[in-house]
């Protein structure tokens, strides 16, 4: 009985990666967020309560598409394995739960996206190094150098390029000065990442193929990045 709650409870590397990037990219956050007009307060709870609401509506999202599977193993649904969760409900909980603290405080949208980017740009580091720890979002095999053995195969270390380009994107708007147009930076991180997927996704074997060669993750980085240049147009426009 106790291995079965050691096992069900103990938290995986992965997840440890992930608190930390989430602790560190917060804390930055933070230095930061009275520049865009932001209190550290405000900061700090809209973070909390997005997180849980990722959290919490993950885990729900997942248990209502598959209420069979928990009627027979109901004690599986508190287990702390992060293989029970649906990222788009996830993602969903955590807009609708930002979006009602903005509006309850009245806080800009575009400054406290501002505010954020250090921490989503900390957090897509520290996801890169979670897929690695995990084994997931792995490349295809190849012959170079550099590649990494994976599921009994040498493959693409894509973890570590998007860790890496993750860092180069955090790198490069960090120590960009700060824009007059609220929503810049945030948009520009966006779009960053975007490009970076687009490229990085042409190197995984695990992204279905679904038109004319072109994979899945390449359609939503094409998508996420004209979305990102249009937004963008927009703040300028707006701003002059």
């Amino acid at each position: 009985m106790l291995v079965i709650f050691r096992d069900l409870f103990a938290p995986p590397r992965h997840m440890i990666l992930l608190v930390i990037a989430v602790w560190i990219g917060l804390a930055l956050a933070e230095k930061r967020a009275e520049r865009h007009g932001i209190r550290k307060d405000d900061l700090n709870n809209i973070t909390l309560y997005a997180l849980l609401a990722f959290i919490i509506g993950g885990r729900i999202s997942f248990i209502l598409q598959n209420i069979p599977a928990f009627l027979k193993s109901p004690f599986s649904i508190i287990s702390i394995n992060p293989d029970i969760f649906e990222p788009f409900g996830a993602i969903a909980s955590a807009v609708i739960v930002l979006f009602i603290y903005r509006q309850r405080k009245n806080l800009e949208l575009w400054s406290t996206l501002d505010a954020l980017t250090p921490f989503f740009a900390l957090l897509a580091i520290g996801l890169g190094l979670s897929h690695l720890a995990a084994g997931t979002s792995f490349g295809k095999e190849t012959e170079l150098s550099w590649g990494i053995e994976l599921w009994n195969a040498t493959r693409h270390p894509t973890q570590i390029y998007a860790a890496l380009a993750s860092l180069l994107i955090f790198g490069l708007l960090w120590l960009k000065k700060q824009s007059p147009r609220p929503g810049i930076l945030f948009l520009a991180f966006a779009a960053l990442t975007s490009l970076s997927q687009l490229f990085i996704a042409a190197f995984r074997a695990d992204s279905p193929v679904i038109a004319n060669g072109f994979k899945q993750n390449q359609i939503f980085a094409w998508i996420a990045l004209a979305l990102c240049f249009l937004l963008m147009e927009l703040r300028i426009r707006q701003s002059k």
